[in-house]
C-alpha cells in the first residue's frame, strides 16, 4: 500500500517563500521517480517539477525540487511567489502520475 502524505502549504503574501514536503511509504514507489503537480480553482492538474531540473516554465528560477532518500521525502522550494502560483499542490510519480497515488494536497495560497 503506497501512502502519500503532502504538507507545508499556506497563506503567503507575494514575493514570499514556502517549502513544502511529500512523505511517501510504500515499496513500489521511489521518490526519485516523483514530481510536483498542482491544480489551480477551475483549470487542468500540471505537472511543476520531476526528475533533477525539469520545471513548468512559470515557475524555472523560482522553485527547486530536491530529495531526501533516508527520510524517503520530496521536497519543493518556492520563492518569490505569485498569485498565480495558487493551487493544490501535490506529489505523484512523473512524468506520468499514478491514480491511486494522489494524496489530499497542501494548499497554498499566495495573496497579493
Amino acid at each position: 500500500q503506497v501512502q502519500v502524505v503532502e504538507s507545508g502549504g499556506g497563506l503567503v503574501h507575494a514575493v514570499g517563500s514556502l517549502s513544502l514536503s511529500c512523505v511517501v511509504s510504500g515499496r513500489m514507489f521511489s521518490i526519485y521517480a516523483t514530481g510536483w503537480y498542482r491544480q489551480a480553482p477551475g483549470k487542468q492538474r500540471e505537472l511543476v517539477a520531476s526528475g533533477r531540473t525539469n520545471y513548468l516554465d512559470s515557475v524555472k528560477g523560482r522553485f527547486t525540487i530536491s530529495r531526501d532518500g533516508a527520510k524517503n521525502t520530496v521536497y519543493l522550494q518556492m520563492n518569490s511567489l505569485k498569485p498565480e502560483d495558487t493551487a493544490v499542490y501535490y506529489c505523484n510519480t512523473a512524468p506520468v502520475p499514478t491514480y491511486d497515488y494522489w494524496g489530499q494536497g497542501t494548499q497554498v495560497t499566495v495573496s497579493s
